[in-house]
């Protein structure tokens, strides 16, 4: 199985070339801008031709969710534009495309897990440029699974995780928002599963049911209690901790408004496949781990 690789600097793509080689017969090419713009459909072309790969995996993403509201051009000529270009690319070759989305596609009012039978109504730039990169996919792409996320860390990038531990490191406590609720998504939990998918759909004959899938680990807190459990597994492994100082949204305010409720239902992913992400603390013990090693 060959697999191209959008968006090489991401938490994501990153994941998938580290983890990939671990699966016999795989072999994972993250492309880099300098040979692969999405936003570039020769540019497209030339990758696709040179990697021939049997599953396609986008992403590449805008993903300044505060600076979008000030350059929506750029969120949606990477988002949508380029989500575009790169389905009907794969289409054209009878190629399956894996995409990542967001839970940003939501405004985050709803009482309760989001399902994908939910109706979308993104409240930011980058919301709506995802939402419609989404419908750019199922137009263009009839062998597509898109996958929605929320609240991604790892070792690697800028990330909450990362964050923290450098805010404990200079801080005795730290104010943070406790009015917001999610999924906390470890990359290479994540990753697992993209790479059991693309090994589904790349089997010859193989009949999937194609469509919009959430994907995120188990389980739902508050950036504060994400916060709490990020010290609570460094201190117990000798790395820096901080109290945490709960907040409202009020109290931090951005450009962009952040979705109260980010909570997806996963269900379907594991009724469909079998696949049922870790606990998000896992996830949080793990990247910790890694992060203090070094």
């Amino acid at each position: 199985m060959r697999l191209l690789i959008a968006g090489w600097q991401g938490q994501i793509a990153r994941a998938l070339v580290e983890m990939a080689p671990g699966r016999p017969d795989v072999m994972a090419c993250a492309v880099g801008r300098a040979a692969l713009d999405i936003c570039e459909a020769k540019s497209i072309e030339r990758a696709l031709s040179a990697i021939s790969p049997t599953v396609v995996i986008n992403s590449a993403a805008y993903t300044a969710v505060d600076k979008a509201e000030s350059e929506p051009e750029r969120a949606f000529a990477l988002n949508r534009d380029g989500a575009r270009l790169l389905a009907e690319a794969s289409a054209k070759r009878g190629i399956p495309m894996i995409h990542i989305s967001t839970d940003y596609v939501f405004d985050g009012t709803k009482q309760g897990p989001y399902t994908e039978d939910d109706e979308a109504s993104p409240a930011t730039v980058f919301g709506r440029s995802k939402l419609e990169g989404e419908e750019a996919v199922r137009a263009t792409n009839p062998k597509h699974l898109i996958l929605r996320t929320s609240w991604i860390f790892s070792p690697t990038g800028r990330n909450f995780v990362k964050t923290m531990l450098a805010q404990a490191g200079e801080h005795e406590s730290v104010r943070v928002v406790d009015d917001q609720r999610g999924s906390p998504t470890y990359a290479p939990h994540l990753v697992t599963a993209i790479l059991d998918l693309a090994a589904t759909v790349s089997k010859p004959g193989a009949v999937v049911p194609w469509g919009v899938y959430n994907a995120a680990n188990t389980g739902t807190t508050t950036w504060r209690g994400f916060a709490e459990e990020v010290f609570e597994r460094s201190r117990s492994l000798g790395g820096p901790s901080a109290k945490v100082e709960p907040i409202r949204s009020t109290d931090y305010p951005t450009a962009a408004a952040r979705p109260a409720n980010s909570e997806l239902d996963c269900s379907k992913l594991d009724r469909t496949f079998g696949l049922r992400l870790p606990p998000w603390q896992t996830g949080v013990a793990a990247c910790v781990e890694r992060i203090l090693k070094g």
